[in-house]
């Protein structure tokens, strides 16, 4: 028990959760297959398959804790990954726009009771070695790009089968429910520093930076989110691809995202602040030229500047946090964060095509455009805040 923590095995079973932390959204790629499986839903309507799992997300976050409190953490893993196995492979097997409805937020749910569990068991086991805590944690920040993008590569080969196929993706879970449930022994010790003691909790608060950052987020996720509903239409609308390309595309995507996220150090030591507008300026620039893809080869460099871009502003968003947020509430913090951008992704579908209705833009071109002028006032914002911030370090030197 006490070198568990060296054995590959251990670091793989446990690793191996963190998997399906981003994959919810994945078979969006499916989605111009599901237009007309279901008779009087809208386009936007069947969109929120897509993200509605963020809503169930959001609800897994909150019962969690009670969860670990009353039946311990690897009880209430296994229970998420369980619920993540049946409600995600459901659609398979159902026709139903209200049932498959339901299996999608019940799939969020799911993710949601082991989301933050994939981050704060690692400490427990690793806390007196800094270095393989840092490498763990590392590889815990990239598991959930790899499992989108093989997701989205497998659903490439799936979605030529069926839109029902699509969904086989979430059997992935069944390895990783094996190898967790008899590879990662987790104690009752182990596990109290999960629980909440009574006359032992230090108070939390928010400050006026944590609100900020929360609610730039919640914007971010909900104007970044037409890249997984919308351009898979745009790309079969516009005949530039199939549903295969899309999720191809998606898949690449994903991955441009894992060296960029892995090297955000190294691109925060040379830019500093600069990185919070630079990355929303490439995000911006993305957006755009998605917009004006007429070919495929256009629309991979595309995907691979707007990738590039979310990979540096994204965590630039989650260090601002660290500093930001008071000393002994980042966790609270964190948790509010994670809270508003998944709403920020389930109500995405909704909103964009209210804004979209307002303005006469209903394509999924049109989408584009307005997620590009909804990210260049997000640059302009960065912007400002970057040079107050420079102006500020002139000052202070």
């Amino acid at each position: 028990m006490n070198n568990v923590k060296d054995n590959m095995r251990f670091k793989v079973s446990l690793l191996s959760i963190s998997l399906f932390l981003m994959m919810a959204p994945q078979i969006s790629s499916a989605l111009p297959l599901m237009y007309n499986a279901f008779p009087g839903v809208s386009s936007a309507g069947v969109d929120t398959l897509a993200t509605i799992p963020n809503f169930g997300i959001v609800i897994g976050l909150l019962i969690s804790p009670f969860m670990v409190r009353f039946i311990n953490a690897k009880p209430t893993i296994i229970t998420g990954l369980i619920i993540t196995l049946v409600a995600g492979t459901f659609p398979m097997y159902s026709t139903g726009y209200i049932a498959i409805l339901v299996s999608r937020l019940l799939l969020g749910f799911g993710i949601g009771l082991f989301n933050s569990l994939a981050v704060s068991l690692i400490p427990e086991f690793y806390k007196n070695n800094e270095e393989e805590l840092a490498a763990m944690i590392g590889y815990q920040n990239v598991m959930g790009s790899v499992g989108a993008a093989l997701a989205s590569f497998l659903l490439s080969y799936l979605v030529t089968i069926s839109w029902h196929a699509a969904f086989a993706i979430y059997f992935l879970v069944v390895p990783s429910l094996i190898l967790f449930t008899f590879f990662v022994p987790l104690s009752k010790k182990q596990t109290s520093a999960t629980k909440i003691k009574k006359g032992n909790v230090e108070k939390q608060s928010v400050n006026r930076k944590v609100i900020l950052i929360s609610s730039l987020m919640f914007l971010i996720f909900m104007f970044y989110m037409p890249v997984s509903f919308a351009l898979p239409s745009l790309i079969v609308s516009e005949k530039i691809g199939t549903s295969s390309t899309a999720a191809l595309v998606a898949g690449i995507s994903t991955l441009v995202g894992i060296p960029i996220g892995a090297s955000f150090g190294f691109f925060f030591k040379k830019l500093h602040d600069k990185v919070f507008p630079l990355g929303f300026a490439l995000v911006t620039l993305g957006f755009i030229l998605i917009a004006m893809s007429q070919n495929i080869v256009l629309l991979f460099i595309a995907v691979i500047i707007l990738g590039f871009g979310f990979g540096i502003g994204v965590p630039y968003m989650y260090a601002w946090l660290d500093w930001a947020a008071p000393q002994n509430s980042i966790n609270l913090g964190t948790t509010i964060v994670l809270i508003l951008v998944n709403i920020g992704c389930f109500i995405s579908p909704t909103v964009v095509s209210m804004i979209g209705q307002i303005f006469g833009m209903n394509s999924a071109r049109d989408i584009m455009i307005l997620s590009a002028v909804a990210f260049s006032l997000i640059f302009s914002f960065a912007l400002v805040h970057y040079l107050r911030v420079h102006k500020q370090q002139i000052k202070i030197n």
